[in-house]
């Protein structure tokens, strides 16, 4: 994933690297877009991470209140950031890391969240924590929840230490979606423990309140 605040620096256009997620914009256009694209793991944790408290620094903007008054006064206007997701989901941690950092921007900065292609698993939550009001998916993308997947081969004791955290990491999933959509605790643990994967449309998705709106 690749960000940038100004687009009309140009740079020497590169080929680009396998699974290098990149993001253009129009020349001459202020470029405030965030990409989610592929599996969330490590790297692109880390990327989105920092990219979004990069865009939080720089979101705000002076502009003059009339502007066709050279001694007109100056407004401060905040630019949003807009984040585009189209995952088949990934790691939970950095999920969480990402919707934390969501969550501190969200309330100073709003975050405009774009669910194309496919939002699942990890992904949903990330569409879901962007500003209500703000939260778009496109008509054919495809939306999965799915329970917590996890594995370990070791001694008897250390599977069930091992099971206890997913257990809990399971709770943390159930909570954030509880909180960020329309969805109850209980109405997603029993969709939960129906099938392995729970597949919905655009449409189901704004009901559910995963999303508000699709374009």
């Amino acid at each position: 994933m690749r960000f940038s605040e100004d687009a009309t620096k140009t740079e020497e256009k590169e080929k680009p690297e396998e699974g290098e997620r990149i993001i253009f914009a129009p020349p001459e256009q202020k470029l405030r877009t965030i990409g989610v694209m592929g599996e969330i793991n490590d790297d692109a944790g880390a990327e989105v991470v920092f990219g979004l408290l990069s865009l939080q620094n720089s979101a705000v903007h002076y502009e003059p209140v009339d502007i066709e008054d050279e001694d007109s006064e100056m407004k401060e206007v905040i630019m949003p950031i807009d984040m585009v997701i189209s995952t088949p989901g990934g790691n939970a941690d950095d999920m969480f890391a990402i919707y934390d950092t969501m969550r501190s921007i969200r309330d100073e900065v709003p975050i405009r969240t774009r669910g194309i292609g496919k939002v699942m698993s990890a992904g949903v939550v990330l569409l879901a924590a962007g500003t209500k009001g703000e939260r778009s998916i496109g008509k054919n993308c495809r939306v999965m929840v799915h329970s917590v997947i996890g594995g370990h081969v070791g001694p008897m004791h250390q599977l069930d230490n091992e099971m206890e955290e997913i257990r809990n990491i399971q709770d943390q999933y159930i909570s954030v979606l509880a909180e960020e959509t329309k969805m109850t605790k209980r109405y997603l643990r029993n969709l939960l423990k129906k099938k392995v994967n729970i597949y919905l449309s655009a449409t189901e998705a704004v009901e559910l309140g995963i999303a508000d709106k699709i374009f």
